[in-house]
């Protein structure tokens, strides 16, 4: 076993012990004993406890502001949309603000976000539309937004180099207590994301600066049932490596409140990859293969039936697949470590058959 494992063993086995005894038997370990199925009190889904990784006890998803079942379909169009000069506008309003996640029962995270939650907000738009991101710096170091995609220097988010002016590279770092406006046209068409660029850039990503934003092609694509996973990780005591791992967030969330689908129904799952310190994630889906599109950007798949892909850091991409049978589906990061701290979820697949009118 290497050095990090010992490292992450230990630390789970000894911090998490420590946060079992203070939070009435909250841990995250594997377990082989079969936690009674329960109804998610969001209606989300069950919980699955039939002797898979998992954790026990529950993340107080109300005292973090959001859930993470709630984080695969909450697209934001924009506060304010409207038409000028031909063209559709949408506004957004991001906030930086400092705050503490538990990201584990009994684990807690001293997050740097956007609008107090990790990820941040699903910006959603059609290409060709205008975009204007009102930013707001609430927290308590410079900030700044950095989109993926095409649009002028001085709206890139990048921090200012010593003696250029604004017109070359924009306002720079957003002090705390500021504001600016980042305005663009939104192409191209693909799974991109947003994140914080200030230095150091590990770090601003790594505490949770970061989220998915999706232009749609003109034309659309199929119809689908949509998901967002924005893969990521968390260094708890700050070595430069991460003791936890998730999709949006809170480890093995989609163990605990599993994804209902239906049987034949098309999915789209809009895949990110923010992990820092690791060089490489991926995703495996059990049971069944899916078509890949690399950063979203092609109406037609890089990846036909594979079952399996990578990302580095960063990368991103849209998977398209449905079951043809009913039953509990795994999904998982196939690096075996990822997947035993907290990467890790099942899909619940019910006969009620999905005919898509496609």
């Amino acid at each position: 076993m290497s050095v990090a494992n010992v490292k992450r063993r230990q630390f789970i086995l000894g911090a998490l012990s420590t946060a079992l005894a203070a939070f009435g038997g909250s841990r995250l370990l594997p377990s082989i004993d079969a936690a009674p199925p329960r109804q998610s009190p969001t209606g989300h889904g069950g919980s699955h406890g039939d002797g898979v990784f998992g954790t026990v006890g529950e993340v107080d998803h109300e005292r973090n502001g959001f859930h993470p079942s709630d984080l695969l379909d909450d697209f934001n169009y924009g506060d304010q949309v409207y038409e000028e000069n031909g063209r559709t506008v949408r506004e957004y309003n991001l906030v930086a603000v400092d705050k503490e996640i538990e990201i584990a029962p009994g684990l807690f995270f001293p997050a740097w976000t956007y609008n107090s939650r990790v990820p941040g907000p699903t910006i959603r738009c059609t290409e060709g539309d205008l975009l204007r991101i009102h930013f707001v710096n609430a927290g308590s170091h410079p900030h700044t937004i950095h989109f993926h995609g095409i649009h002028a220097a001085v709206m890139d988010g990048v921090p200012a180099m010593p003696g250029m002016p604004f017109e070359t590279v924009g306002p720079g770092m957003i002090q705390p207590g500021d504001s600016f406006t980042y305005e663009f046209v939104a192409e191209p068409f693909g799974c991109h994301l947003y994140h914080c660029h200030a230095i150091p850039l590990k770090r601003h990503i790594h505490k949770g600066l970061y989220g998915a934003f999706i232009v749609d092609p003109p034309e659309g694509r199929p119809e689908a049932k949509e998901l967002v996973m924005v893969m990521n990780g968390f260094d708890t005591n700050f070595d430069d490596e991460n003791e936890i791992y998730a999709v949006n967030t809170i480890a093995f969330a989609y163990n605990n409140d599993v994804i209902p689908l239906k049987m034949g129904e098309r999915v789209r799952l809009y895949l990110i990859n923010v992990t820092e310190f690791d060089l490489i994630n991926s995703f495996h889906l059990h049971a069944e293969f899916f078509d890949y599109y690399d950063h979203g950007t092609t109406l037609t798949p890089t990846h036909q039936r594979v079952d399996t892909i990578m990302q580095c850091q960063g990368q991103r991409g849209i998977l398209e697949f449905s079951y043809q049978k009913p039953g509990m589906y795994m999904f998982h990061a196939h690096q075996s470590e990822f997947a035993e701290l907290g990467w890790m979820g099942m899909f619940h697949v019910t006969e009620e058959e999905h005919h898509d009118s496609t």
